[in-house]
């Protein structure tokens, strides 16, 4: 197993670790793929620290759903939504989730990307937090200021959309592209003077630097997570996508009523204390259903925004990539 260590992993710049990320988890699933029999069938999950998917991985739930169908699950864990969705569109994950932003660049990278199921929007997921007795009172003031935010992720087009709301255009900040650790370092440090992030790092920011929410995106963006795969591997194995999103419909469910037990079975995972995601957990959405028009049209609108500001090379059609029912 490849493996950077912290003294590593803390002096590389934030792009080179997330470049270990990646390498670490496709190396991961390569070498458990040598050791396969040509012919088995196998499901290769990416997830993050925090979610269902979790979850699903601690009970064990999907390879009990699995196992009569013939299949074996692999997991392998991600930091963010776009090193996540890159593996996807490399081959080396099967399902992962993120949120609005992050399909977007992986479908204009990769036509085969598929959205197969997603979580009711949760817009107090997300936030911009700002020093709790600074001078920025709301967003017009973040003009001329240094945001960080972690670049392609559902907090993106959240700080997209809120400059927009107040009439400030997106080139009058300066985004500052980190990743939640880095960034949480820089804004308890005053090296940029807001901090685009969801939950449960939005929770953990307001507890430990005394951050104040400037905005979430209530009236502004959905924030949704979003269940996504490809369309080969769609084709070739619906039922076992099918008996995957069961499983975690089940997962959610039982998450939905038991707030307190979810906190204490992510905390070790996450590194957030239970407390603390206990109050990112009540900001959620459960519930796990195929995607709508008025879904679609969300997402449609996500692309649009970007393809505006130049992020992408050409315009996308989101529905061309939502998984059809019965495929």
């Amino acid at each position: 197993m490849l493996r950077a260590t912290p003294r590593l992993l803390a002096i590389q710049p934030p792009n080179l670790r997330r470049a270990w990320a990646v390498l670490t988890a496709l190396a991961i699933l390569f070498l458990g793929s040598v050791h396969s029999r040509a012919d088995e069938k196998v499901i290769r999950i990416g997830y993050q620290k925090y979610g269902t998917l979790v979850l699903l991985k601690g009970k064990g739930l999907l390879e009990q759903r699995l196992k009569p169908l013939g299949y074996r699950v692999t997991w392998a864990e991600f930091p963010s939504g776009p090193p996540l969705l890159e593996a996807l569109n490399a081959g080396a994950v099967d399902l992962g989730s993120a949120g609005e932003a992050p399909p977007i660049f992986a479908q204009a990278a990769n036509p085969d990307l598929l959205y197969v199921a997603h979580e009711p929007a949760a817009p107090k997921g997300e936030a911009i937090l700002v020093a709790k007795d600074g001078p920025i009172r709301s967003v017009a003031d973040l003009r001329g200021k240094r945001v960080a935010l972690n670049k392609g992720s559902n907090v993106h087009y959240f700080l997209v959309k809120a400059l927009e709301q107040a009439g400030v255009p997106y080139e009058a900040i300066t985004p500052t592209f980190l990743g939640p650790a880095d960034a949480a370092a820089a804004f308890a440090g005053g090296a940029v003077d807001a901090w685009a992030i969801w939950d449960p790092y939005l929770a953990s920011g307001e507890r430990s630097t005394g951050g104040r929410i400037l905005v979430d995106g209530t009236d502004l963006v959905p924030n949704r997570q979003f269940y996504l795969s490809t369309k080969p591997y769609a084709a070739a194995n619906g039922p076992a996508l099918d008996a995957t999103l069961a499983a975690i419909g089940e997962i959610d469910a039982w998450a939905k009523d038991n707030t307190d037990a979810v906190a204490a079975e992510l905390a070790p995972s996450v590194g957030i204390p239970a407390p603390i995601l206990t109050v990112a957990l009540r900001r959620l959405t459960y519930g796990v259903t195929p995607l709508n028009a008025a879904v679609i049209a969300d997402q449609q609108a996500v692309a649009d925004s970007f393809h505006r500001l130049g992020m992408l090379p050409k315009p996308l059609d989101v529905a061309s990539a939502v998984r059809k029912p019965g495929s």
